[in-house]
């Protein structure tokens, strides 16, 4: 059967390490380190103090003025400068009046307004109501970042928006794929948002599941995650009419998979069933063989279950030709996104297929005996990479890996 081939034409991001992806670029290539300490909100009463915030964040500067309404939160202004970087490098800004009908918006979230929330019930408590700013209560919900883009944009093709935890980005780029590959929409706006907030930074401090200091994935003195935030979008449309318009092709999707642990609510099967069943469905879905992938842009968390279990899942994916893929977990520059995670890091796969190198994994200086693989450490590499696969791997055992790849008129050779 026909496929629409899916194009990715043009990339946007606000994250800890930069607010564009030319600045981006330059930090994964450089192992810098975006997690430091809390701003946002008093971490005081916390047992840890540090995260990735995106510091210094002025909407005003990203955003043209008569897109900003004073009910947008964080998480919709984060999410709406991305998308009008990738709008602009996709050569899609302004929006032009024929694609409307057919451009959907998807998003993956998680925490959504809770800190504009937080902010809301703390005055309502002080004041009875009389300062709370009710008009923030439309933008509370995590599908408001989704809303505000097609209501601005006046898109009217399909908008949904996922909230599967961590995978949330990366099946929300699945899922745009397969509306582009059966002729729902023509383009999708695809990505995720998730803001820092004290309540999502409180959950896993209860948790105990986060690094005092900076997380140190696949080390053996791993102690957790470090939360992050960020927007990532991808400007994701049929080859057919990124061809016709002269649009800059900066990668391709080629497939997807998806599986569910069905074990536990926080903490991975150790045995990695679901994670190996989840990878296997990206290769069967993109046709390719597992000797065909390049890099593995690690889920990586630095908990002490999860990159065990990511490792066993490699291993058998890809059997002994795992000890020679390079893997990394650009979390350790980026911390944990949560809902932005899965597209963030799909970005960083494209950027790592354009730009020739593969991002180190940071702080790993004494490898656990149970991580045994190439994890990059010590500095970027330069290498080329055609075809990327990209894990998120959630709460819930919600299982989402993407593989991206080099585009070329051809497209890849189909085992």
């Amino acid at each position: 059967m026909y496929r629409n081939r899916v194009v990715i034409t043009g990339l946007g991001t606000v994250n800890a390490l930069a607010k564009n992806i030319m600045d981006f670029t330059h930090a994964l290539q450089n192992g810098i380190c975006g997690i430091g300490p809390i701003t946002l909100f008093d971490t005081a009463e916390f047992r840890t103090h540090t995260g990735a915030e995106v510091n210094n964040f002025e909407p005003q500067n990203l955003i043209p003025p008569q897109f900003l309404l004073k009910r947008m939160t964080r998480a919709d202004l984060m999410a709406f400068a991305a998308t009008i970087e990738a709008l602009s490098d996709a050569r899609l800004f302004p929006f032009p009046e024929g694609l409307r009908e057919d451009t959907g918006v998807v998003l993956g979230a998680g925490s959504g307004g809770k800190l504009e929330g937080e902010s809301f019930y703390r005055d309502y408590l002080k004041t009875g109501g009389q300062n709370a700013r009710f008009s923030m209560l439309a933008s509370l919900c995590p599908a408001a970042s989704a809303d505000h883009i097609t209501a601005h944009f006046r898109l009217m093709g399909p908008k949904t928006t996922f909230m599967t935890a961590c995978s949330s980005g990366a099946t929300a780029i699945g899922f745009a794929r397969d509306l582009i590959e059966r002729g729902a929409a023509t383009v999708v706006i695809a990505g995720g948002v998730e803001p820092l907030c004290r309540t999502t930074y409180a959950s896993f401090n209860v948790l105990q599941s986060v690094e005092p200091e900076f997380c140190k994935p696949f080390d053996r003195n791993r102690q957790g995650l470090s939360l992050g935030e960020a927007s990532a979008v991808l400007i994701l449309e049929s080859l057919n009419h990124a061809s016709e318009r002269g649009a800059p092709i900066r990668g391709e999707v080629l497939g997807y998979g998806i599986s569910c642990d069905a074990y536990h609510m926080t903490a991975p099967d150790i045995e990695a069933s679901g994670a190996a069943r989840c990878m296997r469905a990206a290769l069967t879905d993109a046709r390719i063989s597992a000797d065909a992938v390049n890099y593995i842009n690690a889920h990586g968390t630095a908990t002490p279950a999860n990159d065990i279990m990511e490792t066993r899942a490699i291993k058998k994916v890809f059997g002994s030709r795992a000890y020679r893929i390079p893997i990394s977990s650009t979390k350790s520059m980026t911390g944990h996104t949560l809902g932005a995670s899965g597209a963030l890091e799909a970005i960083i796969s494209v950027l790592s297929i354009r730009r020739h190198f593969i991002p180190p994994t940071i702080h790993l200086h004494d490898a656990d005996p149970e991580c045994d693989l190439d994890y990059v450490a010590g500095g970027a590499r330069e290498v080329t990479p055609d075809i990327v696969l990209s894990n998120s791997f959630a709460f819930g055992g919600n299982n989402t890996s993407v593989i991206l790849g080099r585009y070329t008129e051809r497209g890849i050779i189909h085992e």
